[in-house]
């Protein structure tokens, strides 16, 4: 699984990607973060309100309950605007 880390989040984490295996319980974007918050305090911060943080994976825009698989790339960004 390939994590990539956009703006605040990468400053927080202090990575911009990184590749994981997590244990086989994670299934979901939100067990992901939960066990992303327990690896380190950049991630525990980065992660903090997540109502800040959008997520993708494989590219396409997801909710928390999304399935994650190996092999996937899940992004975590703020949100974009438009003008």
């Amino acid at each position: 699984m390939k994590l990539l880390y956009f703006a605040w989040l990468r400053s927080k984490v202090g990575i911009g990607e990184e590749a994981i295996t997590p244990p086989a319980e994670v299934a979901t974007v939100g067990q992901l973060i939960d066990w992303l918050k327990a690896r380190s305090p950049g991630h525990a911060a980065a992660f903090a309100d997540l109502r800040v943080v959008r997520v993708a994976v494989n590219q396409d825009y997801v909710q928390l309950e999304a399935p994650v698989a190996a092999g996937d790339e899940i992004a975590f960004f703020p949100p974009v605007t438009g003008g």
